[in-house]
């Protein structure tokens, strides 16, 4: 007779290890739902609150303390689930902005705006500014009061403020305005002479200068007469912006500019003293002052402890569309901000694929009139670039009209996604132009040879290892590189003149490389109109013939999936730049922080250029 023996029962130590892995398991799992049962509270709390009606007599306070951008870097939803938890946004879209003052303007309840101009980072330009001073200066010919309270102004915020009715400093502030520059890093001597690498510029037209920093130790005389050229032509008009808002004449303003120090000294070296004696502000008050002076103006509010107000992002979640018309027929708008790469780009950044499939839906869209290009790029690389101004082809092809709406910059491969349009609006302020393409080869073998480290090997042909960075560049292949920049350049001309109905002749002359404002690009006849995002608008209905009232705005984007944002933050380009500052050997040289910085963001473009022998740029590298 045969006996089952007893079950062999688990040891102590793996029960105790198990029980350990459970209850850690388990408190996860907990964790992870009690999380995400927050979440579902805190969005449906932020639905189903009931939202104070907004009463008559209230301020639109507008201090977003946010980056002002043409798109989110983040998708709409991450903001809104930051917003929900009280977490204020770090960057404030150009639309919602011109949206909440173009309601204001005709809100019987909003009785003044009260905006912060100090909060409001700008970017690397003029025209997106003038954009919003000019919705300030509308509110204010309405009849309705801007008042602008500032800590400190630098002169892109006092562009703002001078909009106002009323400035107000804060006693220890200070007002800077010290004009525009383009001073940029030149690396030659680092380069070649200490690190031993060999660089090779490629180029057509002796005004592309963006890689310029890379073989010279100074700017040549034609790239410092370029920017000088578009440079005052912008200072003249900021000037003249500020002057009409202030009643004071450009000539006396540009001189109390000139003589900043000895102003300054005249008023015992007290910056905002200054600002007031030269009636750049109207008054020296301190931030809790001016609340209470808003109150006298206005109704004080016990619950807010200040007076009646309500902030932008509440007051846009309370008006509707600025275009309500009809949903069959849709005027749809296509962000392209950011530096043009290959492939598809998140947010914030303009991809071959990405940018080109957002043109494409809109294109597929039955409901779509028109097509507005809304663009903002100082340019990246030619491929994707082409790739885009394709899709802009096939969608007038398709009897969709285009129009392109420049912003801050839209030079080098910025102009190139938007040469095909029906029409182009720029603001005078807009940089743009800088028709050309470069291209840029570095060799590192005498870098190696210090190290005592050498490349040697065979081939099957002459151009296997050809454009190997740790080989010198071989004559044939330099040539080669040639022949492709100079054809790239012809057709780049050469769409242009097709666009423009000019000849290729006749656009060189103007192309070159060379940066233009929007109002130069408009006497050279690369840009149609004046105006900003609204302008465009209106003259895409027009080309559509569509009416006031019978079509609606939409734009068209892509959100970021969650892992597109981890690897995106995990991915940032500056450190991405600063790794290549690393690997190269650049980072050993003697820097101070903010020309690190500098450095890491001009090589973070030529680190996106990998894996690839070369890469035909169209970039101006321009900005201010």
């Amino acid at each position: 007779m045969s006996s089952t023996p007893p079950a062999t029962q688990p040891s102590l130590l793996y029960r105790f290890v198990r029980g350990c892995w459970l209850f850690v398991d388990y408190s996860r799992r907990l964790a992870m739902n009690l999380v995400f049962l927050l979440i579902v509270f805190a969005v449906l709390a932020a639905l189903l609150a009931q939202r104070p009606a907004l009463q008559d007599r209230t301020a639109l306070v507008i201090a977003p303390d946010a980056r002002l951008v043409e798109q989110y870097s983040v998708d709409p939803g991450a903001m809104a689930l930051q917003r929900a938890f009280g977490q204020g946004a770090k960057e404030v879209r150009l639309r919602d902005i011109l949206r909440a003052l173009e309601a204001a303007k005709t809100d019987r309840r909003i009785e003044r705006i009260v905006i912060r101009p100090d909060l409001i980072q700008a970017g690397g330009g003029l025209a997106q500014l003038r954009e919003v001073a000019r919705a300030l200066r509308e509110v204010r010919d309405s009849g309705k009061e801007v008042i602008a309270y500032a800590d400190n102004l630098d002169q892109k915020s006092y562009l703002l403020a001078a909009q106002a009715n009323t400035v107000y400093l804060n006693p220890y502030g200070s007002l800077m305005m010290q004009g525009l520059g383009n001073y940029r890093l030149y690396y030659r001597e680092g380069l070649q002479d200490k690190l031993g690498v060999d660089v090779h510029l490629f180029r057509v037209g002796e005004y592309k200068s963006a890689a310029e920093p890379y073989i010279l130790d100074a700017a040549s005389d034609d790239a410092k007469q370029a920017d000088l050229y578009w440079m005052n032509d912008l200072w003249q008009r900021y000037l003249a912006d500020v002057g009409k808002a202030r009643g004071i004449d450009p000539g006396k303003l540009a001189t109390d500019i000139d003589g900043l120090a000895a102003g300054v000294q005249a008023a015992h070296g007290d910056m905002a003293q200054w600002a007031l004696d030269e009636h750049l502000v109207d008054a020296l008050k301190t931030e809790d002052q001016v609340e209470a002076i808003l109150e006298k103006k206005g109704v004080a509010d016990a619950r807010q402890h200040s007076f009646r107000q309500v902030g932008l992002d509440d007051y846009l979640a309370r008006i509707g569309p600025t275009y309500p018309g009809s949903a069959g027929n849709t005027i749809a708008i296509v962000v392209a901000a950011g530096e043009i790469s290959s492939g598809i780009q998140p947010p914030g950044k303009i991809g071959g694929q990405s940018t080109s499939a957002l043109i494409e839906q809109a294109r597929n869209d039955k409901r779509t009139k028109a097509l507005v290009l809304r663009v903002d790029s100082p340019g990246g690389e030619a491929f994707p670039s082409e790739q885009i101004r394709r899709q802009i082809e096939l969608t007038r092809d398709a009897g969709i009209p285009v129009v392109v709406s420049m912003g801050n910059v839209a030079a080098s491969g910025g102009y190139w996604i938007s040469m095909n349009a029906n029409r182009i609006y720029a603001d005078p302020s807009t940089i743009t132009g800088s028709i050309g393409i470069y291209g840029l080869v570095m060799n590192a073998p005498r870098v190696l040879d210090k190290l005592g480290i050498h490349s040697d090997g065979v081939g099957t042909t002459r151009w296997a290892g050809a454009f190997d960075a740790t080989r010198p560049l071989d004559p044939a292949a330099a040539a080669l590189i040639q022949a492709g920049i100079e054809h790239g350049y012809a057709q780049f001309i050469g769409n242009v003149a097709r666009a423009r109905e000019r000849t290729p002749a006749q656009i060189d002359q103007i192309a070159r490389g060379r940066v233009w404002t929007g109002a130069q690009a408009k006497d050279r006849g690369l840009v149609d109109d004046f105006g900003g995002i609204r302008e465009a608008i209106a003259g895409a209905a027009d080309l559509a013939h569509l009416t006031k009232g019978s079509y609606r705005v939409s734009y068209v984007e892509k959100p970021m999936t969650a892992f597109q944002r981890f690897f995106t933050n995990f991915d940032d380009s500056q450190s991405r730049a600063h790794a290549l500052l690393a690997a190269s050997g650049i980072g050993n040289l003697v820097l101070p922080v903010q020309a690190q910085d500098q450095l890491a963001q001009t090589l973070d473009w030529l680190h996106d250029l990998r894996g690839k022998p070369y890469g035909m740029l169209a970039h101006c590298l321009c900005g201010l």
